[in-house]
């Protein structure tokens, strides 16, 4: 049996507030093809589908429209879905019945029996092969929320207090798992693989700068990946933007998100993976790199002053015959010595006529020294100052100069505009 393994598609994103409908569908487009390249019978999808818990008609046709493809092209696919911080549960699970008509699993909420007890079969979905017969066993987790995980219950005759664990978070995590896993292990016949799936951050795994919403949960949010059973052939999870290896195993994995998501992934090369079953066992996990419809440019490589900042971007070579959809994204990083206010117009100016989309400026600041002439004031100096002498005294501290004229004035008719309002 053949497993795909993507996530974080974050349907609907913007980067910059420039749309990227076209990119989505690019990968969608690219997604589909490799399904039937790569004889895939499973597509395991580990969360955060969309961008927002509220996505666009548009990305959640997207969505759809290559779920429907996806299984014309590839009749016997199986797709299994689960929720993600961004998503919303109850939206990804509402055309349920559609979806799983047509060979599509979606888990997005954690249920309860009437007991008040997990209902762990619904996160067990049996994973058939080509032929139809079950092959595996999938144990489709969604995001965690604290409501979502086992009471605890102190042993009979133990002080509940004592008996709390340090992190209920953690704690209660790693009994969930432990509980569907040993579900499956009672379904699953000899020579059948189990394969957990999860949204979550683990321990000693690398995010991606710029890029991910953090999970605080109680001030805990790494999960351990010892959670995971030895016995499991392969965790596939969502929610870091970088492919890595957990712990360094081979078998616990993220795929990162299919395109980058910030400027920081500029040199990145995305991927899904592909997971070769043998037996109860990964056999192989390999790699598959998603082609970039639109490239990231940061110019200069590293911030420079405004002149050689716009000579560089004079200079850039970019091709003329690139429809509109697929000009790059450019970020400008500019080192200054103070404010610069008509700096988004001087870069405008040069890009003009250039192909293209300019997403972001960043300036950076010199650093300045602390003056050796600061000097603590006294509760009287302090109550002496005036408006434009505070604001002198920081202009110093943070530039290492005296205010220009033109910025004393700026600041003063600020400054008296705001206190005629408040009057």
């Amino acid at each position: 049996m053949r497993l795909l393994h993507t996530s974080d598609w974050h349907l609907g994103q913007t980067l910059h507030n420039h749309d990227r409908t076209y990119e989505h569908q690019c990968f969608l487009d690219w997604l589909a093809d490799t399904l039937v390249q790569e004889r895939i019978d499973v597509l395991l999808i580990a969360g955060d589908i969309f961008d927002t818990a509220n996505p666009s008609s548009s990305a959640q046709r997207q969505l759809y429209r290559f779920l429907q493809q996806a299984r014309a092209r590839v009749p016997h696919l199986q797709v299994v879905v689960i929720a993600g911080n961004h998503d919303s549960p109850g939206r990804l699970e509402a055309p349920t019945p559609l979806l799983e008509a047509h060979g599509t699993i979606v888990v997005g909420n954690v249920l309860r029996r009437g007991d008040g007890e997990i209902d762990l079969e619904r996160l067990l979905v049996p994973l058939r092969d080509r032929d139809g017969q079950t092959a595996a066993w999938c144990l489709a987790v969604p995001f965690l929320r604290p409501g979502d995980l086992p009471r605890l219950r102190a042993a009979e005759g133990v002080d509940p207090a004592e008996a709390a664990p340090n992190d209920p978070y953690l704690h209660g995590a790693a009994l969930l798992y432990r509980q569907a896993h040993a579900l499956a292990r009672e379904r699953a016949a000899a020579g059948q693989a189990i394969v957990a799936m999860g949204h979550c951050h683990m321990a000693k795994s690398q995010p991606s700068e710029d890029s991910e919403r953090r999970i605080v949960i109680g001030g805990s949010e790494a999960l351990p990946v010892s959670m995971f059973d030895d016995s499991i052939a392969y965790a596939a999870l969502g929610h870091l933007h970088l492919a890595q290896r957990v712990g360094g195993l081979e078998h616990v994995r993220y795929c990162g998100s299919p395109l980058p998501l910030s400027f920081s992934e500029v040199g990145y090369r995305h991927q899904v993976l592909r997971i070769d079953l043998d037996g109860a066992r990964a056999a192989a996990v390999e790699p598959l790199y998603v082609p970039r419809p639109v490239q990231l440019l940061r110019v200069p490589a590293l911030p420079a002053p405004l002149e050689a900042a716009l000579a560089a971007l004079e200079a850039l070579a970019l091709d003329p015959d690139l429809p509109q959809q697929a000009w790059p994204y450019l970020e400008v990083r500019v080192l200054l010595d103070g404010p610069e206010p008509g700096l988004r117009a001087r870069i405008e100016a040069v890009l003009a006529g250039k192909p293209v989309k300019l997403a972001k400026i960043e300036p950076t600041r010199k650093l300045v020294a602390a003056s050796d002439e600061a000097e603590a004031l006294s509760l009287d100096q302090l109550a002496q100052l005036q408006p434009d002498d505070i604001f002198r005294r920081l202009w110093r501290q943070k530039y290492g100069d005296e205010a220009p004229p033109e910025q004393i004035e700026s600041f003063a008719e600020l400054f008296h505009a705001v206190e005629g309002e408040a009057r």
